[in-house]
């Protein structure tokens, strides 16, 4: 599953026709357009021989992985992917997540991408199976954002990055890792919004895309299509018919949506809500992925919503219990990948963290909080120790080890 690389902001050594040339340089460009389309392929020289690429092209031309190559590449490169057992992401490939295509990618989800006018579910005697079948595995709303966020790159940190997330490069990258996906057979990217960064001087222009974007939930022919709103959870309000919803940088359109809905809402991710009022000393951002319908014209209700936690630089995170790592990570200018957990039932067994600039393989790092159930922790043990010599395990209660050292040039 290829990710945005392009947002790493590092630079990368490619040969191309016998010419060893960096991603940053100014005759990039032209040398990609004159291979595309062609047997030639570039090879990235992060290791001893370069690994083969091929040639993609979106808004400008850009370098993709070939297929399952991921790993071969070297872990400070931005092109390595490291192993999907090591997330929640490998319980889905194959069945929820297919390529198609290099580069290609089919989703199967557990919800709905349209809803049908008037129409309730038949009720009837119950009749005799005429066959069994084995029924595919399907990803959640949550599992969906995390697949995003993974593939526009949000989860992977280097020094290079600090200073460049915001809410716009949140919308471009986001909007970035939704092409050449399928939803049920229609275009991730036409059914997902993600807010531009406001601006009070460009607000009325704005405001207009979001309406020509979302023009996409009008009923047609009996269906009412859902779309995908993602964005920073800023509060909710009370009012007489329900509840508003309002997102950050979405100050002039909330999402509608029922009290006893958003009751349930607050209730399931309770912990994700009370963790943007912990003592924790830094900043974590709520994110909500909400699947909505047009109520009425350019009144936007929430379907089904998902939450999920960030660090201040947009790192998806598990919980509180991570912040001082992935804060000890990005202050020490190392290179890491933060491995997220999709459906899978915890997210125990996989690492909290994995250290890509401290040699030749990532480094598993754990943490295990008291406040973990136990037999998480005792999941969370038993993965560190069955790593390899170089895991490393912090107990939050205690002070944090050093980290291991990073590898040299």
């Amino acid at each position: 599953m290829d990710s945005l690389t392009a947002m790493a902001m590092d630079t990368q050594r490619f040969s191309i026709k016998g010419r060893v040339i960096d991603s940053g340089a100014a005759s990039f460009q032209d040398l990609l357009a004159s291979v595309y389309d062609t047997p030639e392929r570039p090879r990235c020289l992060c290791v001893a021989g370069g690994i083969e690429m091929y040639v993609a092209k979106h808004r400008q031309f850009v370098v993709k992985r070939m297929p399952d190559t991921g790993g071969h590449h070297h872990p400070a490169c931005p092109s390595f992917e490291t192993d999907s057992l090591q997330s929640g992401l490998g319980e889905l490939i194959g069945e929820a997540v297919l390529e198609l295509a290099p580069g290609q990618i089919q989703l199967r989800v557990d919800f709905p991408w349209t809803r049908t006018l008037g129409r309730s579910v038949p009720r009837g005697e119950a009749q005799e199976a005429s066959e069994v079948s084995d029924p595919k595995r399907r990803m959640s709303l949550r599992a969906l954002m995390h697949f995003l966020f993974e593939r526009a790159g949000f989860n992977r940190w280097s020094p290079a990055m600090e200073g460049k997330r915001n809410q716009g490069v949140l919308h471009k990258y986001l909007l970035g890792a939704a092409e050449d996906v399928l939803v049920k057979g229609v275009a991730l990217s036409e059914r997902l919004y993600v807010p531009e960064a406001f601006s009070e001087a460009t607000k009325a222009q704005a405001a207009q895309r979001r309406r020509d974007k979302l023009a996409v939930l009008r009923p047609h022919e009996g269906q009412s299509p859902l779309a995908v709103v993602i964005g920073e959870f800023k509060a909710s309000e009370a009012t007489a018919l329900g509840r508003r919803v309002w997102i950050k940088h979405m100050p002039d359109a909330p999402l509608l949506v029922a009290t006893k809905t958003w009751e349930r809402v607050e209730r399931v991710f309770a912990p994700l809500f009370e963790a943007r009022d912990s003592d924790s000393g830094h900043t974590v951002r709520l994110i909500l992925a909400a699947l909505i319908r047009a109520r009425r014209e350019h009144t936007y209700e929430i379907d089904a919503a998902s939450l999920m936690l960030t660090s201040e630089h947009w790192i998806p995170i598990e919980g509180v219990h991570e912040l001082p790592l992935v804060h000890a990570l990005v202050n020490q200018q190392r290179r890491f990948v933060k491995p997220l957990r999709y459906d899978a039932k915890s997210a125990a067994n996989f690492p909290n963290a994995l250290l890509l600039d401290a040699g030749p393989l990532p480094v598993p790092l754990h943490v295990l909080s008291a406040f973990m159930p136990l037999k998480d922790r005792v999941e969370k043990e038993r993965a560190a120790r069955m790593g390899d010599a170089s895991s490393w395990l912090w107990f939050s209660s205690e002070a944090m080890p050093g980290l291991p050292e990073r590898a040299g040039p």
